[in-house]
Order: structure tokens, then C-alpha cells, then sequence
């Protein structure tokens, strides 16, 4: 991991097209500014995390038989 110390408005380049820009840090929280291609995803840890547990927890859940035989009814099976 490379940790490198910026200031507000200073910015680093990854690769040929991906910028990162320091817009803010106000009260230990830091503001950035993430200028990259539309096809480079760009999207938090947290959001990743919380889908990971929620998948999780959603393949712990048993199945009940009445709805598999519902559902089927309802898709004409």
C-alpha cells in the first residue's frame, strides 16, 4: 500500500486517466474528488461490505415448500 499525505486541492494521478483530488478535510473527514472514465467502477467498501453480509445472511434463510409451489404456480410450472 502506498500512503502518501496531501493537502486540500492537491491531487494524485493513477495510471494514464484516474485522478484524485483532495477537495476538503474538515474534522478528520476527508473530502475526495475521483475524476476516472466512465467505465471504471468506482464504489465504497462500505456498500460492498453490506451487500457481501446481506447475501450472506439471505443464502442462511431456509426455503419454505408452500412458497417454491406458489412461485412455480404463479411462473406456470
Amino acid at each position: 500500500m502506498l500512503v502518501l499525505a496531501r493537502k486540500a486541492d492537491e491531487s494524485i494521478i493513477i495510471g494514464d486517466n484516474i485522478v484524485v483530488k483532495i477537495i476538503s478535510v474538515e474534522n478528520g473527514v476527508v473530502k475526495l474528488g475521483i475524476d476516472a472514465p466512465k467505465e471504471v467502477a468506482i464504489i465504497r467498501n462500505e456498500l460492498i461490505e453490506e451487500v457481501k453480509a446481506s447475501n450472506q445472511a439471505a443464502s442462511m434463510e431456509t426455503v419454505n415448500e408452500d412458497d417454491i409451489v406458489s412461485l412455480n404456480k404463479i411462473l406456470g410450472k
